[in-house]
Parts: structure tokens; sequence; C-alpha cells
């Protein structure tokens, strides 16, 4: 397959094969949750997964529509990515006609040897050179790739290994940069139609390129926590495939008079014996 002709399948399946599963759900969570406004100059965060590059190309084919006026940058950090990794994000932003703007940074390098939660070390550091860059190129938001079933499981793991209730949110206004905005416009997406799109589009791309996962340290604890709670919700599937929906549901249907605690959005804790 050419080039040209990958991209053309990947961009008519979106338009087509894929529009109900993929591109109306994109849509629905940019409208229910107010993801884009007139004049927003938009981060469109590449970390070189499916999730990202089918983001990315979610956004072209909005654009496309030019329904709303707003502008994108296709941005994507190289942590220390090894030559390899790097490479195929590369030719995957060609094959897809993607404008990448690749910069770099030593994350990698300054969590290397961080015994103690790497991951979250990682993850905000890579949201603050995110942050950084974006605002530098005149961009008022960022868009992660973190699709539906991130969402639930990311909720489960909470209650499961920390003992809270909290989602990921679709919207989050910056605290630490002032102007900046999060979105998280795939929050509707399933994760399989996602796999059966790059299937079908015959593209590979990066499933994990953080070295630290193939170690036994904390990283490692993290990324099976995960894969513990995704087969979790895959086995309960079976018996009751409303399952996922359900857990999705749950974050909408918090009845808080039937909760012990609760946090307000000044971090203040209420109790239910206030009443």
């Amino acid at each position: 397959m050419e080039s040209l002709s990958i991209n053309t399948i990947a961009e008519e399946s979106l338009r087509k094969k894929y529009k109900k599963d993929i591109f109306t759900p994109f849509c629905k969570a940019i409208n229910q949750y107010n993801l884009i406004s007139p004049g927003d100059k938009i981060a469109v965060c590449m970390s070189g997964g499916k999730d990202s590059f089918i983001m990315a190309k979610l956004f072209m084919e909005l654009k496309r529509h030019n329904k709303i006026p707003f502008e994108l940058v296709f941005l994507c950090m190289d942590p220390g990515y090894s030559t390899p990794n790097l490479k195929l994000i590369k030719t995957n932003a060609k094959t897809l006609n993607i404008p990448l703007t690749i910069f770099k940074s030593d994350i990698f390098k300054n969590v290397e040897h961080v015994e103690k939660s790497p991951c979250y070390l990682c993850a905000r550091m890579r949201r603050g050179h995110l942050y950084a860059k974006a605002k530098e190129l005149g961009c008022n938001k960022i868009a992660l790739g973190h699709h539906f079933d991130d969402t639930i499981e990311t909720t489960l793991m909470g209650m499961l290994f920390s003992g809270q209730f909290q989602t990921m949110m679709p919207k989050i206004k910056s605290k630490n940069w002032e102007g900046m905005t999060l979105i998280r416009p795939m929050y509707f997406v399933r994760e399989q139609f996602i796999i059966n799109w790059a299937q079908h589009c015959n593209l590979q791309f990066l499933q994990c390129a953080c070295k630290f996962t193939q170690t036994d340290n904390n990283c490692h604890a993290d990324t099976s926590r995960r894969q513990l709670t995704k087969k979790l919700i895959a086995s309960l599937s079976q018996t009751d495939p409303n399952t996922p929906a359900n857990i999705f549901a749950s974050t909408n249907n918090v009845n808080l008079s039937t909760i012990l605690s609760y946090k307000d959005k000044s971090g203040i804790n209420h109790n239910f014996y206030e009443e």
C-alpha cells in the first residue's frame, strides 16, 4: 500500500465505516462538554500510540467541516524515545499526512533513578512540558487521547487500589498555566473501535514507549494494575455487557446523601453527620 492510499483509507473509514462508532462519539463529547470554542488554538498531543494518532485524524476531519473556526497544532514531545520508536512516530505522521511538531525533553533521563511512583512524576513532568510548549506556540488548549475505556478503568482503579471515587474529567482548566485548558475529546470512544480502525488501515503504532515498564518497579506495578482492571471489566462484561456503561454512568449518578464524606471544590471535607 502506498502512503497516500493508507491515508485515504484512514480518512474515508472515519467518514463511512467508523463514523457511527468513532467520529460521532468524538463530536458528541465536543458538543456535550463544550470542548471547542470559536478562535481556539488546540495543541493535539501526540504520544505515538493509536489513541493520539486517531485523535489527530478526527480533529483534521472536524476541521474539514469547518463549522467552528479553530486552529490545530500537532505536538509530540520526545522524552527520550529510542531511535526506532521515534522513527515509527515520524513514519506514521508522514503516512497519515499529519504535520507533526516534535520537541525534546529529558524526562526519561530525569526519572530514571526515581524509585517511588516514577509514573506519577513522569506524567506530571510530561503535562508540564506540553503545557509550556503549547503556550509558547500560542495555544489555549491541549487535547489528550484518553478514551472511554481509560475513563472507566481509572474510575475503578481508584476504588480498588486507592480507596477513592473520582474519574477522569473531559475538561479541566489548568491551575498552574493561566488561560490553558485540557480537553479529552475521545471521552465517548470505545478502545476496541480504535483497534479495529488501526487494523483496517494496516497501521502499526507504539504500544508503550516507556522503558521503565519493562523493569520490576512501581511503574510496572501501575501498568499491571491497569491490565488487571481491564481484564476484570472484560470478565464482568461477559456476564453483563452493560458493565462498562454502568461504571461510566455511576460517575453521573452520585447521590451525596448516601456518601459518608466528600470534598468540595475548595478541598474542604464534608461528612454525612453535618446534616
